[in-house]
């Protein structure tokens, strides 16, 4: 009997075990900037803050891992829709309308979305480095639009974008939060500087962290749901052989613009919170930089699975703020790094199930064609 990996370990328990275990992981998620360990820390970089950037980009890869993994489409402009939300955000709630932000959301949601539509409408019949031509593209246009129109921002951007609204009293937040300390082998409790509960203020980045954190949750539940139903089997089929999905009777090009706008409505989430928390945006936070991070994050997590571009966004984001105190040296650093994985991993650090699978089965056929070699030549002799 094969040895059980660690994916059927943990689908093999009772479900109200796999649940005490989620929600117990999740709390020490949102307990992680106040417990400040130093092997994760980050040295000369507020954690909370660089906890919020890591849910960003956790965000962005769910929402690319639906386009690139799940209906197999090559994005290369995805950072597009994550400016479209960002600036929709910023042009309701700063000089232009000053919209609570509760409200912009959603509406950054919804205009990143339709843009995913309107993009995807006439591009999605084309395929591979056609249509990876086609996004690269558009993000590019759309980061040169908000470059030459005045009213957004032009190369100046927008500021006094506005924060999620305070819960409770702003001095002191409903309630307040130490943070432990660690030094010379004991841990102390911060009282001085502690975490005002749900106050978005300049200076603590923890409320921002537990706001996209949730946010996360939210979409991977949704993703959850999603790819076990009809439109993640035929996201699937199209992926894996879209002339046979249409002879299937399955209508491709309708799930492939429902992965596009669906993806696109991610992105959007992420760039509203995003701008939310910066409070000021410009097109230099959007160039193509970041389209090929947030497809690194996939492609090294591992394209389809879920909990693999999670992990990939984790590395993509954090590493780099972990290799700060190599100054000059952090960005080669980082892409060695990513290079090693690559080579190590070219699956991606955790790959779906089909890939492995697949790769199962063909270590199989080898062995099976190298015994049925073997036992011809001893025929023979």
């Amino acid at each position: 009997m094969k040895n059980l990996g660690f994916r059927d370990k943990l689908t093999g328990l009772p479900k109200p075990v796999r649940i005490l275990l989620w929600i117990l992981l999740a709390l020490f998620a949102y307990a992680l900037p106040l417990l400040e360990l130093p092997i994760i820390s980050t040295p000369g970089v507020d954690f909370g803050g660089v906890l919020f950037t890591v849910t960003i980009y956790c965000l962005v890869a769910l929402g690319l891992n639906i386009v690139v993994g799940y209906a197999g489409l090559l994005d290369l402009g995805y950072v597009g829709f994550y400016a479209i939300g960002a600036y929709t955000v910023g042009i309701l709630t700063s000089f232009h309308a000053n919209w609570p932000l509760l409200l912009a959301i959603p509406v950054a949601v919804v205009a990143a979305m339709v843009s995913g539509v309107i993009l995807g409408a006439p591009t999605l019949r084309v395929r591979g480095d056609y249509l990876a031509i086609v996004t690269l593209g558009f993000g590019e246009i759309i980061r040169l639009t908000a470059v030459n129109l005045e009213w957004l921002g032009d190369a100046r951007g927008i500021k006094n974008i506005a924060k999620p609204p305070n819960i409770g009293d702003e001095k002191s937040g409903l309630f307040e939060i130490p943070h432990l300390l660690w030094g010379n082998g004991t841990v102390l409790v911060d009282t001085e500087h502690p975490t005002k509960f749900l106050v978005f203020g300049y200076i603590d980045q923890v409320p921002y962290y537990w706001m996209g954190l949730t946010a996360v949750i939210i979409v991977l539940i949704a993703d959850i749901l999603i790819k076990s139903s009809r439109v993640g089997r035929a996201w699937e089929a199209t992926r894996e052989d879209e002339d046979a999905a249409e002879l299937m009777g399955v209508p491709t090009f309708k799930f492939k613009l429902l992965a596009f706008s669906t993806g696109a409505f991610v992105g959007g989430l992420a760039g509203g919170l995003y701008a939310s928390r910066q409070g000021f945006i410009n097109p230099l936070s959007f160039l193509l930089l970041y389209s090929i991070l947030f497809l690194a994050a996939v492609v090294v997590g591992g394209q389809g699975n879920r909990w693999g571009v999670l992990l990939g966004a984790i590395l993509v984001a954090y590493l780099p703020q972990r290799f700060r105190e190599f100054d000059d040296f952090r960005v080669l650093a980082f892409g060695a790094a990513l290079v090693l994985l690559a080579t190590l991993r070219p699956e991606g650090l955790i790959p779906p199930r089909r890939t492995v699978r697949a790769k199962q089965l063909e270590q199989e056929l080898d062995e099976l064609e190298q015994g049925t070699d073997e036992g011809e030549e001893a025929a023979r002799v």
